[in-house]
């Protein structure tokens, strides 16, 4: 999306027209709604602007700007190298402690652009325009101070917006950033601040047992740890966490001294020496009957709420799951759970493809360009098609069970590998995903995607790290298959409905 003139869209009257128009000049991807109360209003601005400032009509705007995953709206932004302006637009009556909180929500979500910064509401109801002081104070403000600020801006960026904004500036992984965590240097989407809000209001009406869900990537370990920081102001709360990335944890636990950290196994709870007054559980999808337990039992024993984060794994087969995860909190008695649905590092088009490819008859209609499916006859061609992708910058993610194998090879010696184990990718993300499917994959009669390691317990999480594994991608997916050739011909039954 680039920047608008708003005079030439004020010149409209019908919506329907200017909602063309605006899409032609701002390139977005299609049309936006727009009220005629919203027209009249950024026809007012526009005019008082002219009356003191003769190249009003020549002025560049972000029209009406939505950031990704996020959801934040902005009515107008001009942005240069230097400088940000940002002006919202009222109609009717508004108070002052709505339109403050507004404008210093938008200076904390505009921060990561790292430029000097004003902002602006115009109530056209009232003819009046407001600004934030530094101090974060409403001051009154004029059509001429605002004309100043915009005459010393000079140009508004002719660019892609969205390419100012990308989504890791602001979203991170706790684990893998804790400094930035620490810093508040991350937003929540805004279902992520519906569900926190519900979780603290049902806190303190007494309900103890709470847990938020979704796919990989859609925010639940930012989200949890956020709610955490938050009810550990006064008093003393614990997580126990159920991931596999020990290191990090314990780098975490050193820097956040309101917060005690617990590592814990599938059915094996480390001992617990004080009280606290809230507990967390992260990775919950990796516990046991055993361990949720006791936490119940802490929880009841302390008076303390239970607040748990957990994988939604539901394209998985439940005998692959059975004993642990979702099924098992979701059955506890009490139990107020919540869903997020907004992939924030997995793109759609990824996110229906591995529903697909783990439940064969969730298969959607559509074209997958970043996924790409290969077929090698023995481990000799799948390492030189995995290492084909490492050169192309994929990561590629192994599962131990294949033995060491592929954590090392001697095929090309002198290159570099860009490969890690499954079970340390939590909390990781890359651009760019390779993983590996041997002949001990199958599906089952009922679509869903199986390994006849995990059946016979040999290696009871292939599946899951599979999906984990593949859930990791934000941008591109490569999958490997080797000599198994009924797998690969249902993927591209998948891949080219």
């Amino acid at each position: 999306m680039r920047p608008v003139n708003i005079y030439a869209l004020t010149r409209l009257d019908a919506p329907e027209l200017l909602s063309k128009v605006e899409k032609q000049l701002s390139r977005r991807g299609r049309a936006m709604k727009i009220r005629s109360w919203e027209i009249e209003g950024l026809r007012l601005f526009s005019e008082k602007l002219q009356d003191v400032y003769s190249d009003a009509c020549s002025l560049m705007f972000f029209y009406s700007f939505t950031m990704q995953k996020l959801g934040k709206e902005f009515d107008l932004l001009r942005i240069s190298d230097e400088l940000v302006v940002n002006i919202e637009l009222k109609s009717g009556n508004v108070s002052n402690d709505a339109v403050r909180s507004q404008l210093i929500q938008n200076k904390y979500y505009l921060a990561t652009l790292g430029r000097s910064m004003y902002f602006y509401t115009y109530i056209s109801g009232q003819d009046r325009l407001v600004r934030l002081s530094n101090s974060g104070r409403l001051v009154n403000s004029s059509f001429e101070e605002l004309a100043s600020v915009l005459e010393k801006q000079g140009g508004c960026l002719d660019v892609d917006i969205d390419d100012l904004f990308k989504t890791d500036k602001y979203l991170l992984s706790p684990l893998t950033d804790p400094a930035r965590f620490l810093r508040r240097e991350y937003f929540l989407t805004s279902q992520q601040r519906d569900i926190k809000k519900q979780i603290l209001k049902g806190i303190s009406e007494g309900h103890m047992l709470h847990g938020f869900t979704g796919l990989p990537g859609t925010g639940k370990t930012i989200l949890l740890y956020d709610i955490a920081m938050q009810l550990s102001h006064r008093n003393p709360v614990c997580v126990f966490y159920f991931g596999p990335r020990r290191t990090e944890l314990n780098e975490f636990d050193e820097r956040l001294k309101r917060i005690d950290f617990y590592p814990c196994y599938r059915n094996s709870m480390p001992g617990v020496s004080r009280e606290y007054t809230a507990i967390f559980v992260d990775e919950g999808h990796g516990m046991g009957e055993g361990a949720f337990s006791e936490i119940l039992t802490y929880g009841k024993k302390w008076s303390a709420p239970v607040i748990i984060s957990y994988d939604n794994v539901d394209c998985v087969s439940k005998k692959e799951r059975a004993g642990i995860g979702s099924p098992v909190i979701e059955a506890a008695e009490g139990f107020k759970g919540y869903r997020l649905t907004n992939r924030i590092r997995l793109n759609n088009e990824l996110s229906a493809f591995l529903r697909s490819l783990f439940s064969a008859p969730a298969t959607f209609k559509r074209e997958y360009p970043n996924v790409t499916v290969t077929y090698g006859r023995d481990q000799e061609e799948a390492s030189r098609l995995i290492m084909n992708h490492e050169r192309e910058g994929y990561m590629f993610i192994w599962d131990r069970s294949l033995g060491t194998d592929y954590e090392r090879t001697d095929e090309f010696p002198g290159e570099g590998l860009t490969r890690i184990e499954s079970a340390t990718v939590t909390g990781r993300e890359f651009d760019k995903v390779v993983m590996l499917l041997d002949d001990t994959f199958y599906y089952d009669e009922r679509g869903f995607l199986r390994n006849r390691e995990s059946d016979s317990q040999s290696s009871p999480a292939r599946i899951m790290n599979l999906f984990h594994g593949l859930s990791r991608a934000k941008e591109k997916i490569a999958i490997v298959v080797k000599d198994n050739m009924t797998v690969m011909e249902q993927i591209y039954r998948v891949l080219q409905r």
